[in-house]
């Protein structure tokens, strides 16, 4: 079995733990960079390649910012994502926006950034037009419902509340051109953290599919496809990451086919990769404080489910090392626990683990997508710091713990 290795050490950890105390989460921004850049070199075959980093992952303006300085856009879904966007200089058409139920706020200010415009629903035309206007570009996301399989996060397409029907792609593009728009996109998302990399090749035939027999039957053209994200990361040792170069031949080879053979070319690729880019660079950071010993054996740590919300949420694996004994035999079986009142608040079960003690640094891995970012405040629970190691060894606060008077600040109490 493949070990996990955390970019630091115990004395690092200890070292920083005396300016910020634990819990909290930390990224590696050196792997982080070589990540982005290894996305984009491997699809640079598609001129006009473009990634929108999920800013719902890890909406951290410093993480943010590095994307951008690696040649990401960013994927929306939000008016404080937007506005996220804004501050750290991406706007324009370096913005997907994606939004469900939209308020009409939302697409205003997408329309003032010049943000790439997705609608969920053949309704969301007249809704946008009557509210924010028509933008110049404009694109929507297909659900192909029994066509294809989802999986067990997004779960079947008929089920999901994402998308239009096949039926509507057409009604809806023919729609927008008879008011004039000349420029389109595609757009879909059928699976979340997907390990299958040939699922990714499905997805992108089905859309070159689809654009080439909508492109035919109006006569427009579409300037991309967005084959969405989705892309899984390997939360347990022993998986293997996708394959990239896979995914990318085999694009490749669906546009030497079926986009430059049909005459739809040039036609640029996008994706919105969130999880497989900060995923594996982020790691919560929590201290043992109690050991429970009664039908089973309990390690209590100061992190609980309002740190990391996904193994509680639906049972996700993440891994654990025990810092300074990560070569020490896994003898002891344990739950590491929070201290919610919720009895899912679990970061692992039944884990086999080396002997704990209180006091142990627990390094919890693959936290830097949808881990701060689901962060809670049930229990009166205070999210907590977010740090950045930075590609110099240095490290620095991008997001200060919240205090009590952050959990009280929206409260009037003048009136009780």
């Amino acid at each position: 079995m493949t070990q996990k290795t955390p970019p630091f050490t115990k004395a690092q950890i200890e070292k920083i733990i005396k300016d910020y105390p634990t819990p909290f989460h930390i990224y590696d921004e050196k792997s982080t960079r070589a990540n982005a850049k290894k996305l984009l070199k491997t699809f640079s075959w598609n001129k006009g390649f473009g990634e929108f980093f999920a800013v719902k992952a890890c909406p951290n303006p410093y993480i943010l910012k590095i994307l951008g300085e690696s040649g990401f856009g960013l994927d929306c879904s939000s008016l404080p994502e937007l506005m996220l966007a804004q501050k750290v200089g991406i706007v324009g058409e370096k913005i997907m926006f994606s939004s469900n139920e939209t308020p009409a706020a939302e697409y205003k200010k997408a329309k003032e950034l010049g943000a790439i415009i997705n609608l969920d629903d053949i309704s969301h035309i007249e809704f946008l037009e009557k509210h924010a206007g028509l933008p110049q570009i404009i694109c929507f996301r297909y659900n192909p419902g029994p066509l294809r399989k989802g999986n067990v996060i997004i779960g079947k397409p008929e089920e999901a509340k994402y998308g239009l029907t096949r039926e509507q792609m057409f009604e809806a593009y023919k729609k927008v051109s008879d008011k004039g728009i000349k420029r389109f996109g595609m757009h879909t998302m059928v699976a979340s953290n997907e390990l299958n990399a040939n699922y990714f090749i499905e997805t992108a035939k089905m859309l070159i599919d689809l654009a080439y027999e909508i492109s035919q039957k109006l006569g427009i053209k579409f300037e991309f496809i967005n084959i969405g994200g989705g892309v899984g990361i390997p939360y347990r040792p022993g998986q293997k990451p996708v394959d990239l170069g896979f995914i990318s031949r085999g694009v490749k080879k669906l546009y030497e086919t079926k986009v430059a053979g049909r005459g739809m070319a040039p036609l640029k690729i996008f994706m919105e990769n969130g999880r497989m880019i900060t995923g594996p660079y982020g790691y919560l950071v929590t201290t043992v404080l109690h050991k429970k010993d009664i039908y089973k054996k309990y390690i209590g740590v100061d992190a609980c489910m309002a740190n990391l919300m996904r193994p509680g949420m639906y049972g996700a694996y993440h891994h654990i090392t025990v810092l300074g004994k990560e070569k020490s035999r896994k003898s002891r079986t344990y739950d590491v626990v929070g201290s919610l009142c919720e009895n899912n608040d679990k970061f692992a079960v039944d884990r086999s683990l080396p002997k704990i003690e209180i006091g142990d640094i627990l390094v919890i891995h693959d936290t830097g997508a949808h881990g701060h970012a689901m962060g809670f405040n049930y229990n009166g629970k205070l999210r907590s710091a977010e740090l950045l190691l930075k590609a110099n060894g240095k490290v620095e606060e991008i997001r200060r713990a919240e205090t009590v008077k952050d959990y009280f600040a929206t409260l009037d109490f003048s009136n009780l």
